[in-house]
């Protein structure tokens, strides 16, 4: 049984230290960034009033809440991330195709053997650079 801060009348206070409001100001969504920012300070709102000997399971539940927002927050920011990565690799593989499309309606001849378009596409895909540029994109859409 946890009983760490039973009968500290004096708890009425957590302060979080580390990286936590660095990972909450790099949600997604503001909603997202405004519930965890709420829910961190809520046991500051709630201590004062509890009474010592209900102190620990006061601080456990909320820090069960929180880590539970927290990654609910976090796996629904990757899902964002993914989707907007799928989304630019989608746009860049478009565009060398669209690129590749001009080149051939302005009457340029291609040395290459004619394929089937499905090789085409899939050449296209790995030739658009999508992989550089999801590279050096996505440091940047990791939370902190």
């Amino acid at each position: 049984e946890y009983n760490q801060f039973d009968d500290c009348e004096q708890l009425v206070t957590v302060d979080l230290v580390g990286g936590i409001y660095k990972t909450v100001s790099s949600l997604h969504m503001d909603s997202w960034r405004t519930e965890m920012i709420a829910e961190i300070n809520r046991i500051n709102q709630v201590l004062p009033n509890t009474p010592g000997n209900e102190k620990t399971d006061v601080v456990r539940q909320w820090m069960e809440v929180v880590i539970d927002k927290m990654d609910h927050c976090k796996s629904e920011h990757y899902r964002y991330v993914k989707e907007g990565v799928t989304l630019l690799e989608l746009a860049l593989w478009k565009s060398k195709i669209d690129e590749k499309e001009e080149y051939t309606a302005e009457g340029e001849t291609t040395k290459k053997a004619k394929v089937d378009a499905e090789s085409a596409r899939k050449e296209r895909r790995i030739t658009c650079g999508a992989d550089i540029v999801i590279k050096n994109v996505f440091p940047f859409l990791q939370l902190d």
